[in-house]
């Protein structure tokens, strides 16, 4: 017989520690929401090497980034092999409901996910664009985000949109891993580059904060090897517990970067379909689009 705590099969222990201070949001409420969005949520986990990000005090208390996998995990988590700058460790990997659920029991608030999978873990196969604005100004950063949209489309491109729930806008271009990281980033510039260069006051790439003013940042370091990304359907440790959430192009001027919470978001999903159901469907290659685009600069 389950107990009260228990959620997908996973006990979830110290259930009512508060980790949202100002909304009373708990352990087990946590838990319960990534349960509740396993299923639109695992087609953007499943596969990819995990860095967690876990709040045991809430997100008012100390927080880290735990890459490797804990010796205390269970013997049935999915883990991989990676090759980073220390030599190699494993990292855990999301499969099932479960392991998604076992998650939020570490307090792991935000589980960021790396550009490619376990098939291919050197070509990625999504390419992020992270629209980060400088100041509050929502008009600057839709209209930056909706200048990504158009240079795709332009490049024969099918892009997707999400918010971040947090200040900006993620643009995600899905990708048959064909390519390694290093040329899929260079793109990813070139095209930065060409969007700065058409709109110098409202575009930047400058690394560096006190160089950007008030424009908004193309940040597309996210793609590189053993880089991360806030996936779909994933909680911000912000107050309110906001979710990156898929939207559709035709809502980019209507919801905010934050809007949709752990609990609105489970009713948008019981009105409507995931916007990003299809994602995977429409994967493509780059092979045309850099030659588009070479052809835009004079190349």
């Amino acid at each position: 017989m389950s107990s009260a705590s228990e959620v997908a099969g996973v006990e979830v222990s110290k259930p009512d520690k508060v980790l949202f201070p100002d909304d009373g949001l708990t352990k087990l409420d946590l838990a319960r929401y990534y349960d509740a969005v396993a299923d639109v949520m695992l087609p953007h986990l499943r596969g990819r090497p995990v860095n967690m990000q876990r709040f045991p005090d809430g997100i008012e208390g100390m927080a880290f980034y735990e890459k490797k996998v804990p010796s205390h995990f269970p013997d049935w988590f999915e883990t991989v092999e990676v090759h980073t700058a220390d030599g190699t460790q494993r990292q855990v990997v999301v499969e099932d409901r479960r392991s998604l659920v076992y998650l939020a029991q570490q307090a792991c608030l935000t589980p960021h996910t790396w550009l490619c999978t376990t098939q291919a873990l050197e070509a990625p196969d999504q390419l992020v664009f992270d629209l980060d604005p400088s100041d509050d100004s929502l008009a600057k950063v839709r209209k930056s985000t909706r200048l990504v949209h158009d240079l795709l489309d332009s490049l024969g491109l099918d892009s997707y949109l999400k918010t971040t729930g947090s200040r900006g806008y993620h643009v995600l271009v899905p990708l048959r891993p064909a390519l390694g990281f290093d040329e899929v980033r260079a793109f990813a510039h070139d095209c930065a580059e060409r969007l700065v260069a058409a709109s110098p006051g409202l575009l930047t790439i400058e690394h560096r904060k006190a160089e950007r003013g008030d424009r908004v940042y193309v940040d597309i370091g996210r793609n590189a090897y053993g880089q991360t990304a806030v996936p779909a359907y994933a909680v911000r440790a912000r107050p309110g517990a906001p979710v990156s959430t898929p939207i559709t192009w035709d809502e980019l001027s209507r919801v905010r970067p934050a809007q949709f919470t752990t609990t609105s978001v489970r009713r948008r999903l019981a009105r409507r379909d995931c916007p990003w159901a299809d994602v995977r469907r429409h994967a493509q290659t780059l092979t045309k689009a850099t030659k588009r685009l070479d052809l835009l600069d004079g190349g």
